[in-house]
């Protein structure tokens, strides 16, 4: 079978590549555009998801949350990355000066030598 779909190949003329005739930013406008003139109806399934006896609580609490997430925006997620759960802060900045005419003695300028 697979010798068929082959065969079938070789007589197919070829294409030359066509130029872009949208920019990517335009294809991505169109596809939300697109997507957007379907909310309603993608809102209806949810909410019937949701409301559903015979869907898994898996699956309604999926889309009770993909409810929520639409209408009030996702939760605020907090930053824990210190052992107290306070994000770690950087205390010190250090700023080095450098004058062209010592870039050999830059070592001796700061006391390293």
């Amino acid at each position: 079978m697979s010798e068929e779909v082959d065969s079938g190949l070789d007589n197919a003329p070829a294409r030359s590549p066509t130029p872009r005739k949208t920019s990517k930013a335009r294809t991505l406008t169109e596809i939300r555009s697109l997507a957007r003139s379907h909310t309603r109806t993608a809102i209806r399934v949810l909410v019937g998801i949701m409301r559903s006896d015979d869907a898994t609580p898996a699956a309604r609490v999926s889309a009770a949350n993909a409810i929520l997430d639409r209408g009030w925006g996702k939760a605020a997620q907090p930053i824990e990355n210190g052992e107290d759960g306070a994000p770690d802060f950087v205390h010190r900045v250090e700023r080095v000066i450098v004058h062209p005419e010592d870039t050999g003695n830059a070592d001796a300028a700061e006391g390293n030598v």
